[in-house]
Parts: C-alpha cells; structure tokens; sequence
C-alpha cells in the first residue's frame, strides 16, 4: 500500500512524489481521511500553537511527525514512541525578526501612544527615543537572532549577542555573562526557545540590571520573561512583547495595562513570507520521504 499523507496543503499533495497519496487537512472541523492510514502527519499550523497533536492517538501506522513551529516542547506528550518528531526550525527567521525589529521601533518611537492620539483626534507632538546609538543584546541568538541583527544593521546600533555556549570565534557571548552586559544594553531581545535553563532567563535581577528606560523585547516564548517581575518594575523598564506568561493573555490581567508595555498576540512568526516558505519546505521533506532520505529538522528520531 502506497504511504499516505495528512498534509496542510493542497500543493503538497500536488507536488508530491510519486508512490506519496494522501488527503488536506488544515486544521479545521474533522479531518476527512482514513487516520488509521497515516504514516506522515505534517501537523497544521495556526492557533492554538499545536493544532489537533491528539490525532497521533489515532494514527496506528504513524511513523513521522511534522511541526510547522520551531518549538516542539509541546508536542512530546502526545508523540506516539518510536515515531520520528521534525520542527520547523528556519521558515520564521524572517517574518519573526522583522516583527521584533518593528517592536523595537514601534516602542522606541512611541508608536502606540500616536495611534491612541490619532484616534483620539488629539494633536500633541514630542520627540522620542531612538534606534540609532543604542546597544541590543539579542538572548538566544540563533537562526532568528542572526536575521534580527541583518535588520538592525542599517539602524546604526551595535548588537551584543548571547547564546547558551559562548562561540567566540562567532563574537557570541555565553548566557554566564548576560548579568555582566545587561547594564550596558538599552534594549534586550528574546528569542531563545522555552527549556528549563531558559525559563525566568529574565528575571527580578536581571531586570535590576537593566538601565532605567531600557527595554526588554520577547519574541520567543512567554516564561523567558518573569512576568511578576516585570510588572514589579512598574514602567522603569520598558517591554514590548509578542508572547507572554500566560498565554493568551487573560482579559483583565494587569500586564494589559502595564505601562510602557506594548502587547502584540503572537503573531511575529506567521506573516506572509512564512506561507510560500513553509509549502516548499512541506514539499522537500515529502521528496525526502518517498526517496528514503533522512528528513530535515528532526528533534526526535524514530525508533526511541
């Protein structure tokens, strides 16, 4: 029998090799296809973050598994053993550091506080922070801090990066020396993944390191950043985020009104450029498929 396919999109069937068949399924309602069929489930890609991980339950013949999110911490518990687990670790450099980039200058220049004036119909001019001369430390820096610091180049500010391992052939910085360098940094990127050794990477003490009027930017996962903390600051230090702790974000919870805080749903990863990316990238790992390639991105071998 011929391996069968759940996939996202109508392209990938189309483009799939020969031998590959399978049905669409973007999330929505009840997949129409036989599960008990599937052997590669390319899981689709939209709110919530992991979109129906508990078909695998009903997968008996799964073999492999596709996230379309770079992170797959959330998709352990439902991952049947020995079926191998890929991310999609790549197609959201772009979109998620040109999000980041527009926090920083949205929060820099005050943006949200001329979008109230214009709605408010209120004319009241002043001048702003800005980009230019500052130094941004990007914590995490990998793939999306690197196409982060492509975009702040033009910006004339200087970037200090900061991984989990110090490469100094790279001019990275290990996370042991984030304490030293945070009093230095006007703005603070998070795009690291959540693990354990990165929850609460930003915290009550790193927080009172920062310089008054600094800002802490989150594009990566909600608890990097201790909320408690962050509130505690009460505007000293700045934030603008795209994922928060909890998430979503509660109606009513304070961080909505935390001032000099600039909130935006999670968003930063699923722009237009992801799409067209994502569909080839759905292509190729099906090419590799049916060739017997080894797969791209895997987080989780199968066998285990």
């Amino acid at each position: 029998m011929a391996d069968r396919v759940l996939v996202p999109w109508e392209q990938n069937l189309e483009n799939a090799p020969a031998g590959v068949r399978g049905d669409v399924y973007d999330g929505t309602g009840e997949p129409a296809a036989d599960l008990a069929q599937v052997a590669f489930y390319v899981v689709p890609y939209g709110r919530p973050q992991y979109q129906r991980l508990d078909l695998m339950a009903r997968m008996p013949g799964l073999r492999a598994v596709q996230l379309l999110t770079a992170g797959y911490e959330g998709a352990l518990e439902y991952l049947p053993a020995g079926v191998e687990l890929c991310n999609g670790r790549g197609l959201h450099d772009a979109s998620t550091a040109e999000h980041a980039l527009a926090l920083i200058l949205a929060a820099q220049r005050d943006l949200p506080r001329w979008a109230a004036d214009q709605a408010a119909h209120r004319w009241q001019p002043h001048f702003t922070r800005s980009l230019a001369g500052t130094r941004v430390l990007i914590a995490g820096y990998g793939n999306i801090g690197a196409a982060l610091e492509d975009r702040l180049a033009p910006n004339e500010c200087e970037v200090v990066r900061v991984a989990r391992r110090a490469r100094p052939d790279e001019g990275v910085h290990g996370v042991g020396a984030l304490h030293r360098l945070l009093p230095g940094a006007s703005v603070v990127v998070l795009t690291a993944p959540h693990t354990p050794e990165t929850e609460g990477l930003i915290g009550a003490a790193e927080l009172a390191l920062m310089p008054d009027d600094s800002l802490v930017v989150n594009v990566g996962r909600g608890p990097l950043l201790d909320t408690s903390a962050l509130l505690a600051e009460k505007g000293r230090v700045r934030a603008a985020l795209d994922v928060t702790d909890p998430e979503p974000l509660p109606a009513g919870h304070p961080l909505w009104e935390a001032p000099g805080t600039c909130i935006t749903p999670h968003v930063a990863g699923g722009s237009d450029t992801f799409y067209p990316r994502a569909r080839s990238f759905v292509d190729d790992q099906l090419r590799r498929w049916a060739a017997g390639e080894p797969r791209a991105n895997v987080v989780r071998p199968g066998g285990r």
